[in-house]
């Protein structure tokens, strides 16, 4: 039988050190006139003092150190996204070499107006996001072609990714088919339409402001002739992002996106044959080892400090503030902190909601707040930190991918922080109260 976790923040400091270490040399070296600070150590090792410290906490604890950890990296959603990540190198590498990148860039960047492409790349990546029902498939299929429309406008690589990550955040946060969404509902007892509509109401403004921001921002020099590329190259492309519009598993996207590549290689490149391929694989797979090592690790960490009573003593401390506070105002303040918080500590907004999940719907009983709007707070809040964690999966994808520093990124994922902002605000607005104090009274 399970033995319940005893909480103790002494459990959540590995995670301290390990933020102190990476973001502290990155930093130090940054300020030191490095362009590229955040590499000089690695975030694959900066966190193995954090897993030693963790393990200790286990064992002192008489957990199970080495079981804990590799049930951690082993979770399913953390194997997934290593997957993902493996996939989406090979496809990206492919695709560069046979062309299919020029291509898309040589069809598409003269006929957008410089100031709609940062627009256009965020609208199109919420749209197929909302298709896909995940924010990790949509940066595996839109970053490429978006570093491609960015080397070739001469727009900032962080501005253009930024764009795409914020996109797809707001797809995954509204897609009715995502886990996230999903989880939400369920947990807070109310129906996917229900948490649609509630969600609707903060995701569209933010939206709209994020695009009218993207189109005011960034600077693009006069686009360079471009070599005349086969218009056929873009098929693969196009293919992946059908595919991911129309609901297909991510996995199986990237998987025929891969094989789609390496067959119109073979036609239209030169001297792209069988070992040709085989080797853009393994580079593409190559690019991807710091980022799959780290979320294999931050698996295990996290499974350390949910062992160990780190996310029960953080769950207590918000279930404290929210007794002490009967308002739904307070209410939706706690779930919204709750939610974020333990995504922090986290690293998956899925893996968030489903452990804060519980004590969400506890802490909406109490307050009066609906179930729908329970979720949807959970939902935003969870998808708005992962959005700007530089250590979180989709900026790490994403840095990957452009070779862009994920600090960079998160400052410039504009969506997110809008989101963040404007729900912060539909929360505190005072019409809200009266509003409330009215149906009170009336009932």
């Amino acid at each position: 039988m399970n033995q319940p976790v005893r909480p103790s923040a002494l459990a959540l400091t590995p995670l301290l050190v390990f933020l102190a270490l990476f973001f502290g040399a990155g930093l130090y070296f940054t300020s030191h006139g490095e362009a590229m600070g955040f590499y000089q150590l690695r975030a694959p090792v900066a966190i193995l003092p954090a897993l030693a410290l963790a393990a200790f906490i286990a064992w002192r604890r008489e957990i199970k150190p080495l079981e804990t950890l590799l049930s951690g990296m082993g979770d399913h959603n953390v194997v997934l996204m290593c997957l993902i990540f493996l996939l989406a190198g090979g496809f990206v590498e492919v695709s560069k070499a046979i062309g299919a990148v020029d291509a898309i860039v040589a069809l598409g960047i003269g006929h957008v107006h410089p100031a709609l492409l940062l627009p256009g790349l965020f609208v199109v990546a919420g749209f197929i996001s909302l298709s896909l029902g995940t924010s990790m498939g949509t940066i595996a299929a839109v970053a490429p072609i978006a570093l491609g429309v960015s080397d070739a406008s001469g727009l900032d690589r962080a501005l253009v990714l930024g764009a795409v990550i914020g996109g797809a955040t707001f797809g995954d946060n509204l897609s009715v088919i995502s886990d996230t969404a999903i989880v939400a509902s369920r947990t807070q007892g109310c129906t996917m339409r229900e948490k649609f509509r509630e969600n609707f109401k903060l995701a569209l403004p933010a939206a709209l402001v994020t695009v009218v921001v993207l189109g005011f921002i960034g600077e693009t020099a006069p686009v360079q002739n471009l070599d005349p590329v086969s218009p056929w190259l873009i098929i693969p492309y196009v293919i992946v992002l059908g595919l991911a519009m129309v609901g297909v598993d991510v996995i199986i996207v990237l998987s025929i996106g891969l094989v789609i590549a390496g067959l119109f290689g073979a036609f239209f490149a030169d001297d792209f044959g069988v070992a040709a391929y085989a080797t853009h694989i393994w580079e593409g797979f190559e690019s991807m080892v710091e980022i799959t090592l780290l979320s294999l690790l931050v698996g295990g960490l996290g499974a350390l400090m949910k062992a160990t009573g780190g996310l029960a003593w953080l769950a207590g401390v918000i279930s404290r503030f929210a007794r002490g506070h009967r308002s739904r105002r307070a209410g939706e303040i706690s779930i919204a902190t709750l939610s974020a918080t333990t995504d922090v500590f986290t690293a998956n907004n899925t893996v968030a909601i489903l452990i804060s999940g519980g004590l969400a719907r506890d802490i909406a009983q109490q307050h009066g707040v609906p179930p729908a709007r329970a979720a949807s707070v959970l939902d935003i809040f969870a998808c708005v930190t992962q959005g700007v964690l530089p250590y979180g999966a989709q900026i790490l994808l994403a840095a990957s991918l452009g070779a862009v520093s994920p600090l960079a990124l998160a400052g410039n994922v504009h969506y997110s922080w809008l989101l963040g902002v404007i729900t912060i605000v539909a929360m505190l607005w005072p019409a809200r109260k009266t509003m409330a104090a009215r149906a009170d009274a009336a009932s």
